[in-house]
């Protein structure tokens, strides 16, 4: 269960009127992480990583989940960078090999993306996934018409958990993060957009709570089924 204080603020009234919804992708449109946890465990596996031993969800969380693949490739090869970029770039054409039909929309994601095109709001994805594996699975998901803008971390100065990439997202569709709010499923992702000043969302269903809360979400929901999510919209539309 979410903590107390999480409980106690989950309002939205102070960004009304509502005008553009950012979204990150991977952990936060479909549960993803568990199949780049598998193509990460059997690459490294096959070249010994860890003496052989194959990588825990923990590690995966503490190193891998959410991060660029530039600082993935530091955190697995620090002696040799290139080789930790290419062994990226290899991974991710095998999570999309492995994702074929099988990526799958969080619980209530069609429900809010109705909700969203009913009240004419602006959406964007924004993502530390290279552009192939965004496209790949916005396409896979069905919502390449949804969204006006993908917006990638590498072809931004900075990617997150530098505010660049939401900043950059605001940019191009030309609105105020006044009247905006992210999804995120990590503590990058949250903290790219609190940096940025916008109020996240975001979403447990896999990185611990506690980990999430420290990067200051606005509040935490365990999917777009969430009870308090549509109360919190509820309150949005009433204003």
């Amino acid at each position: 269960m979410t903590n107390d204080s999480n409980k106690s603020n989950c309002s939205l009234a102070q960004y009304a009127p509502l005008e553009v919804v950012l979204f990150d992708i991977d952990g936060t449109l479909c549960d993803s992480d568990p199949i780049h946890h598998h193509a990460f465990q059997e690459m490294l596996q096959e070249i010994g990583f860890n003496g052989g031993i194959p990588i825990s969800e923990e590690f995966y969380v503490e190193n891998i989940a959410g991060k660029h693949n530039e600082d993935v490739a530091t955190a697995l090869f620090p002696d040799d960078h290139a080789r930790g970029v290419k062994f990226c770039e290899d991974k991710e054409a095998m999570f999309r090999r492995l994702a074929k039909d099988k990526v799958k929309a969080l619980d209530g994601l069609y429900k809010l993306t109705e909700w969203i095109k009913d009240r004419g709001l602006r959406r964007a994805a924004v993502t530390n996934a290279p552009r192939a594996n965004a496209e790949f699975m916005i396409s896979e998901l069905g919502l390449t018409d949804f969204f006006e803008a993908v917006i990638i971390g590498s072809e931004c100065e900075h990617p997150k958990p530098s505010p660049d990439p939401y900043l950059k997202a605001l940019e191009v569709l030309k609105l105020s993060k006044d009247h905006s709010i992210i999804f995120e499923d990590s503590p990058s992702g949250i903290k790219a957009g609190v940096a940025a000043g916008i109020p996240v969302i975001g979403i447990s269903i896999r990185n611990p709570e506690q980990m999430l809360l420290q990067a200051k979400p606005a509040f935490l929901i365990k999917d777009y089924a969430d009870p308090k999510l549509w109360a919190a919209l509820e309150e949005l539309d009433k204003k």
